[in-house]
């Protein structure tokens, strides 16, 4: 059996080497490993602290994709244990359990590991994989505190369960995406656990403040048409989808296109099965262009060194069903291949989040979108609206109709369905093909000029809606909770009011 260091990388029980590590031991933090959060970060863990100050128990931090969450919330835990708190961390695979054992170490943060192949010890702090932890729950003493990573999961049975086990710690849930893949939500009148949203920075406040990539998308002139497809638990039958997804040509082939736009950077793929994934690795390497595959059948030795692999180049491209969609941080990773068109906007801000970390020499993340999850989610650094209620997408697109974003065949603007021609330049849409048609097609940019326009139209869309129902038109179109129509509603009303006041005085 393994065990675990609870110093910086030794072995649970073995005596310190020197004094320096005795300190370190007994006074928790003076000789530990400094390091220095960025500002954001910085205001994010004291508006985490004035929310338990102001009473919350079980707050939920949302953060964009690689905007450090691991690192706050090991600081968190650092704060924690100092003050003699016994703390759990929850993730869900083993990739996660040892990118967090690592933050911490890196910090100096003693702990244990509750996962198979390790020795449970008793350090205060214990990063614990749900599986494991679920039958252990009468072996563990109670936490006073519990991080749950990746914390749009935490309503499922195993994590409900410990949570419900452990019902006086207090919480603190951490994710990109504050809403279960469904788009429920993730607060307490939703079912959910938490009771006060904290906000991250923007997707594009990031950006410009160099901690992320700049996503480049290339999105093909015509969407897959998914006609018939049904939806099980809000997103598409995966069966279904891979029937449609499992040709050599969606839009084009993605070998050809990967190898035209980004060739040999490093690249993940997201396929609908496990198949799927098989048969696009096999058609990489066919064509030159290492490639393995991950999934979740995989023993964790062998879904360790694929990933391995891929962050060494020794091979290109790491074709997944599931697997990698959240989570795992291989900051090399440039290029995202979208091949399982999804419902869902979480799902689809986790993927592409997987090509955004920055890394030395990459200047753009790419995204090659063959199935139209761009069209019906936005871009990567579009601003998006979260609720703790989740959103409403009952208005959303029919269960046999078309997607309801298209993209201009002339000048490739992205636009609505329901609009009758192109915003930009009046080209009118052809009516959605009902029969599913594999074409040859080039992939194109969607570029920041376009981008802007598509911004542009949809805050003039706002702009125009006065009334209160207009503006309800609005959230259900666009899959908003419906309590962001009422919002910007009192917003104006409490601006004119302000005018008129001034205007008396």
């Amino acid at each position: 059996m393994r065990q675990y260091a609870s110093g910086a990388g030794r072995r649970a029980g073995c005596p310190p080497q020197n004094n320096t590590e005795r300190n370190n031991r007994e006074t928790g933090t003076a000789e530990r490993m400094k390091f220095t959060l960025r500002p954001y970060q910085r205001d994010i863990v004291e508006r985490l602290r004035e929310s338990y100050r102001a009473g919350f128990k079980a707050p939920l931090l949302a953060s964009p994709v690689a905007s450090g969450k691991t690192v706050m919330f090991a600081y968190i835990t650092e704060a924690a244990m100092s003050l003699g708190n016994r703390v759990i961390i929850l993730v869900h695979r083993q990739e996660l359990l040892l990118q967090t054992s690592r933050a911490l170490m890196e910090i100096g943060v003693p702990h244990g590991l509750i996962a198979p192949g390790f020795t449970q010890t008793n350090e205060p702090v214990q990063v614990a994989s749900v599986q494991t932890l679920v039958r252990r729950l009468t072996r563990v003493p109670c936490p006073t505190f519990i991080i749950v990573d990746e914390c749009h999961h935490v309503v499922a049975g195993s994590w409900c369960k410990i949570v419900h086990h452990y019902d006086t710690a207090r919480l603190l849930g951490v994710t990109a995406t504050p809403e279960r893949l469904d788009g429920k939500g993730l607060g307490v009148k939703a079912g959910g656990f938490f009771d006060t949203l904290v906000m991250g920075p923007a997707v594009s406040d990031l950006i410009a403040q160099g901690y992320l990539s700049r996503p480049v998308v290339y999105a093909p002139p015509t969407a897959l048409d998914l006609t018939g497809i049904g939806k099980r638990f809000g997103d598409f039958i995966t069966s279904q989808v891979n029937d449609r997804v499992d040709k050599p040509t969606i839009t084009g082939c993605a070998v050809e296109h990967y190898s035209k736009i980004c060739p040999g950077v490093p690249a993940i793929a997201f396929c609908a099965s496990v198949k799927h994934a098989e048969h696009v690795a096999e058609q990489f390497r066919a064509a030159g262009v290492p490639a393995d595959t991950i999934d979740g059948n995989l023993p964790d030795v062998d879904r360790r060194r694929r990933i391995d692999d891929l962050a060494s180049g020794r091979i290109k491209v790491l074709t997944s069903c599931e697997i990698i969609s959240e989570g795992t941080d291989i900051p090399v990773v440039t290029a995202a291949i979208l091949l399982r068109p999804t419902q869902s906007t979480g799902l689809y801000i986790q993927q592409v989040g997987r090509a955004m970390r920055i890394h030395p020499g990459k200047e753009r993340a790419v995204i090659l979108d063959h199935v139209g999850n761009t069209f019906r989610h936005g871009f990567p650094d579009d601003d998006r609206e979260w609720s703790l209620d989740g959103r409403d997408r009952s208005a959303r697109n029919s269960e046999t109709g078309p997607e309801p974003y298209i993209q201009c065949g002339r000048c490739y603007l992205m636009f609505r369905r329901t609009d009758p021609c192109c915003p930009s330049c009046g080209w009118v849409a052809p009516p959605a093909p009902r029969e599913i048609e594999q074409v040859e097609g080039e992939l194109k940019e969607i570029t920041e000029e376009e981008k802007r326009r598509m911004r542009m139209n949809q805050r003039n869309e706002v702009y125009q809606a006065q009334s209160l129902e207009a503006l309800k038109a609005v959230a259900a179109a666009r899959g908003y909770n419906p309590l962001w129509a009422e919002h910007v509603y009192r917003a104006r009303q409490q601006k004119h009011q302000q005018k008129r006041e001034a205007s008396y005085a």
